[in-house]
């Protein structure tokens, strides 16, 4: 274990016992999840996926000081081991105005809001957001934002309602940023969010982001949120690469069913040097475009059991390394049915079937199976 994993365990005891004798309101809440992939199509699937058991762990402590300051930490457990994936403070000067210091979630999108896995439908996370758990992954670097992004940095944020039934959310943000190498080829998520290289910028130079989202409320049966979110910022140590990260996201219930759909799009300029890469270099075309999408349904089929829906896909763009395996235009398609069956308040099975439709490798078919609790 880490250092900051142990540093994070102790800051929870301690201010769990603070609160204590201070009388202030605290709230700890956690998740964890056991999930199993199978590829059947692929046996032993050595270099395909992280297949087998995995574990995700989420615990937080949120801390009230007073009706105007509050402090959170939180620690999760992966694939990647312990990280402290929240340590900050919060000063509420309005409701219109919140600012935030820390280790932080910056916002972007709707699916980060829900990431923990006891917070979402499926084992597997959408493609546009997946860390660790998609097929191909190293191929395909990942997706367009590996969730949870994780960064040190300032945020501002607040909410305006129109009335009871119309609310407008958002937030600006500074942050460290993504890292990579000089003359580098894309992001490197290893040095973005590894505690052995030092949660620190790397260049010197802030990245900056911000989120707006529209909420309205027709009736009591329906609800509708659209959001737009964007970032950018340079990730070589000589701060001459940048990135840029936009996204779009749309959320609907209708009465019983659920409706969410996001867009992701990542372009990200890459260094020179012809001999590594396999196409030749157009000096104004020097960068990738990764995209991302995803559409998904939640239905109560039972008053215990759920049937989730989702189609979702990755887009790569641009010329690639000599020793990748996409080529300059490569995609991915994948189609996922499954279940959430509550067994007891507070956990839950989660099932799910994944047929994936590469274009530069045979199709496979995936199986998931996971127990989740939420305390």
């Amino acid at each position: 274990m880490r250092r900051a994993s142990i540093g994070a365990f102790a800051l929870l005891g301690f201010v769990a016992l603070d609160a204590e004798a201070f009388e202030i309101e605290r709230n700890f809440a956690g998740s964890a999840q056991l999930d199993y992939l199978a590829i059947p199509t692929s046996f032993p699937a050595r270099g395909l996926s992280f297949d087998g058991f995995t574990t995700e762990l989420s615990l937080k402590l949120a801390v009230d000081f007073s009706e105007n300051i509050s402090a959170s930490v939180k620690v999760c457990y992966g694939c990647h081991g312990f990280e402290t994936d929240m340590a900050h403070v919060d000063l509420r000067v309005a409701d219109q105005l919140n600012v935030r210091v820390g280790r932080m979630n910056p916002s972007f999108g709707d699916f980060p809001l829900r990431h923990d896995p006891a917070n979402h439908k499926t084992s597997s996370k959408p493609l546009p957001y997946d860390m660790g758990r998609m097929l191909r992954l190293r191929e395909w670097n990942m997706s367009v934002l590996p969730s949870p992004y994780v960064d040190n940095g300032v945020e501002l944020s607040g909410t305006q309602w129109f009335g009871d039934d119309a609310q407008l959310d958002w937030a600006a943000y500074v942050v460290s940023g993504f890292k990579g190498q000089n003359d580098g080829v894309d992001l490197d998520f290893v040095q973005s969010r590894s505690g052995s290289l030092y949660y620190v910028d790397n260049n010197s130079e802030p990245a900056a982001g911000g989120r707006v989202a529209f909420t309205a409320n027709i009736g009591d049966e329906v609800t509708a949120t659209l959001g737009a979110s964007g970032m950018w910022g340079r990730y070589d140590p000589a701060a001459e690469l940048d990135y840029l990260i936009v996204g779009a996201d749309l959320y609907a219930r209708f009465s019983d069913l659920v409706l969410r759909a996001e867009y992701l799009a990542r372009r990200t300029e890459h260094g020179s040097g012809a001999d590594r890469f396999r196409y030749a270099l157009d000096p104004a075309r020097a960068f990738s475009l990764k995209e991302g999408f995803y559409a998904e349904a939640e239905y109560p089929l039972l008053d215990n059991l759920e049937l989730i829906a989702r189609v979702d896909g990755l887009r790569r763009v641009g010329n690639v390394p000599l020793t990748s395996a996409l080529r300059s235009e490569s995609r991915i398609l994948r189609y996922t049915l499954g279940t959430n069956l509550l067994i007891t308040r507070g956990l839950r099975i989660k099932a799910a079937v994944e047929g994936w439709d590469f274009s530069d490798f045979r199709d496979e078919l995936a199986i998931h199976v996971g127990v989740v609790a939420n305390f």
